[in-house]
């Protein structure tokens, strides 16, 4: 609690009351999916929410991610379910994560985060549409499960779209559409159980929290690592591999993130590393499940209008006060109207406007999207995301796999005029360099990017480049002009310059390949 408080005191007033809402529509989403991967783990039901109430408050202190969520991931649970096996006892495999944490934290400070920088942003769109899909297979049997599931999943739908679209309900702030609709959700279904309808859903098809009947049965449900596996080498090779898997997942998840901030802000990866590995260290102490930033927890808290991290501090204090204070009626809560809203979120994702823009971007970037949906769908999040970046270097990379040079930020003072010379050909590869370049502007300086020679710029340069025009050089006050931009680039803020200004800059930054 402590740590939403800090949190508090440095968001205004505005954001305050928004970030508050969106971590309670997070938690909504969260309670049932901490449960859940703890069932289909085969750990305890309690370990899933430990990982989510670290994930909320511990990970979401020390992340610089605005809007990002941590929390027990599903794309772990086979690891889990087949680690607890291999290592005889769930104690053991406590130890195992705490091992992955700290792994987590050395890759942290060894800088391994800029690996996320070099994946195209047509692969990470079909991630995201990919598990937009995948929300909506897993969560259509909850919403269809018997004739009260429909009616109460209809509702549910019904309010979330009136809440989108009714111009009233969808200025106001106050309840957020999911909020509404949860509550529908729980009134339907008592209505159904008071009036002794066939409608009422059983107990299955409900939120299934644990209810400590004191404070000794709630500590009795944390579970202690055995620190003395330490000298098992299948515990390290476990811890191994969830370091690996969780860092990979991750870090998609905060490069999907940062394009979902409507701010445009930067994560900074390494540190996200940190954070990460400091927070699994916690869970595992703590008797949790192994935590990462979760797409479908982070797309809920953009959605819900979360500007800053204490949304998802605040999910994490609300897990916490749920298992403290009101478990009981938490267990109300149909699973088809959290179902529901679900569904909206994966339509969202994987909707057909999403595959339009993609197609209307080119088959360069359309076909990478979809064979990184198709193989998310068909294998898992890792798998997906190699083919599809497989594919996308096989389109792009068209044999140019160098990297474009940098500069140093001491060389340059406040006031000069830059001039960045893209090269020949842009490719995404270039795209860290470039970015690398952008963020170590100095302040109040004039900037010159010269595409005048370029033939081919990447879609992901593009994007970069328009994001940082739009609020990057804003931030710093940094004059930037555009030149020998081609028009179907559509970059819209472009003020191009003549060569001749171009030529009186006194420093060149040629960026090439």
């Amino acid at each position: 609690m402590t740590a939403v408080i800090l949190v508090a005191m440095k968001s205004n007033s505005e954001s305050l009351k928004t970030d508050l809402l969106a971590g309670l529509v997070v938690f909504l989403v969260a309670l049932p999916l901490c449960l859940g991967i703890a069932l289909a783990s085969g750990a305890p039901l309690f370990a899933g929410i430990i990982a989510g109430i670290v994930g909320g408050i511990v990970v979401g202190f020390l992340s610089n991610s605005p809007i990002s969520v941590s929390g027990p991931a599903a794309g772990l649970a086979a690891i889990v379910l087949t680690s607890i096996a291999g290592l005889g006892s769930f104690e053991s495999f406590l130890l195992a994560v705490i091992l992955a944490g700290l792994m987590q934290l050395a890759m942290g400070y060894a800088k391994a985060g800029v690996f996320s920088s070099y994946l195209p942003s047509n692969v990470i769109e079909g991630m995201l549409a990919g598990i937009g899909v995948i929300i909506f297979l897993k969560q259509w049997p909850y919403a269809t499960s018997s004739t009260g599931a429909i009616i109460i999943a209809l509702v549910s739908l019904a309010i979330l779209i009136a809440w989108n679209s009714v111009p009233f309900l969808s200025k106001q702030k106050v309840v957020p559409g999911a909020l509404a609709s949860v509550a529908a959700g729980i009134a339907l279904n008592e209505a159904f159980k008071a009036a002794g309808s066939g409608l009422a859903l059983p107990q299955q098809y409900l939120v299934n929290l644990p209810v400590p009947a004191s404070f000794t049965d709630l500590f009795a449900q944390f579970t202690r690592p055995n620190f003395s596996a330490i000298g098992n080498p299948e515990v390290w090779i476990v811890a191994a591999t969830i370091a690996a898997v969780a860092s990979v997942e991750t870090l998609l998840c905060i490069e999907a993130a940062d394009k979902m901030d409507p701010l445009k802000r930067y994560t900074d990866t390494n540190n996200e590393l940190k954070a990460q590995g400091i927070g699994n260290v916690v869970s595992g102490l703590l008797g949790g499940l192994p935590i990462t930033s979760v797409i479908v927890r982070t797309t809920a808290n953009a959605s819900s209008g979360a500007k800053t991290k204490l949304s998802t501090i605040a999910h994490g204090a609300f897990l916490l006060a749920a298992i403290l204070t009101i478990p009981t009626f938490l267990n109300k809560i149909p699973l088809a109207c959290l179902a529901a809203v679900l569904l909206m979120i994966g339509y969202k994702l994987a909707g057909p406007a999403v595959f339009k823009r993609m197609w209307s971007n080119g088959k360069f970037q359309f076909a990478p999207f979809l064979v990184t949906v198709v193989a998310i769908v068909a294998t898992d999040l890792l798998k997906g995301v190699a083919i599809g970046l497989a594919v996308s270097v096989l389109f792009i990379l068209k044999g140019n796999m160098k990297l474009a040079y940098d500069f140093r930020k001491e060389e340059h003072h406040e006031g000069e005029t830059i001039n960045i010379e893209l090269a020949q050909e842009v490719s995404f590869l270039n795209k860290a360099a470039i970015k690398r370049v952008l963020a170590d502007l100095p302040e109040r300086c004039r900037v010159i990017i010269d595409a005048s020679r370029t033939g081919y710029i990447d879609h992901d340069v593009l994007e970069l480049i328009r994001d940082f025009l739009k609020s990057g050089s804003r931030d710093k006050g940094i004059q930037v002009r555009l030149m020998g931009f081609k028009t179907e680039y559509k970059i819209d803020d472009a003020r191009h310059v003549t060569s001749q200004a171009a030529q009186n800059a006194p420093n060149n930054v040629a960026m090439r390949n």
